[in-house]
């Protein structure tokens, strides 16, 4: 009971729980485009990942410079559970509704013919 406790906790910020619901409505995602998502720096995001890698509730890939995001998938009821009332419980949130508009017009990654522009902009100064 103690993992499930910690997973809680963790959710229990607003940007982290804001993480997890992207990736549990759409899967996979590059951190570059879960900043923009949420209109915070790449450094906070990635830190705030981090948290969430910690208690294994995501996982994560690299691609050449980038670094894609994954929610876990463990296959017992409670992470089932977990990820099910994610996508439910939060889907239509406002705030969810906002963050999944600006993931749509989000460009980074491979393929994107101006890699520079979206890390350009929330790059201090």
């Amino acid at each position: 009971m103690e993992d499930e406790a910690n997973v809680f906790k963790i959710l229990g910020e607003p940007t982290r729980l804001r993480l997890a619901i992207l990736l549990a409505l759409k899967g996979e995602t590059c951190v570059c485009m879960l900043a923009q998502a949420l209109d915070e720096p790449d450094f906070k995001v990635s830190r705030h990942l981090a948290g969430l890698r910690a208690t294994g509730l995501v996982k994560a890939r690299r691609e050449g410079i980038w670094i894609y995001y994954r929610l876990s998938d463990t296959g017992t009821p409670f992470w089932k559970r977990l990820r099910n009332c994610l996508k439910d419980c939060f889907g239509d949130h406002p705030v969810t509704v906002g963050d999944l508009a600006r993931l749509a017009r989000a460009a980074c990654g491979p393929g994107t013919a101006d890699r520079k522009a979206p890390h350009a902009k929330r790059r201090p100064a």
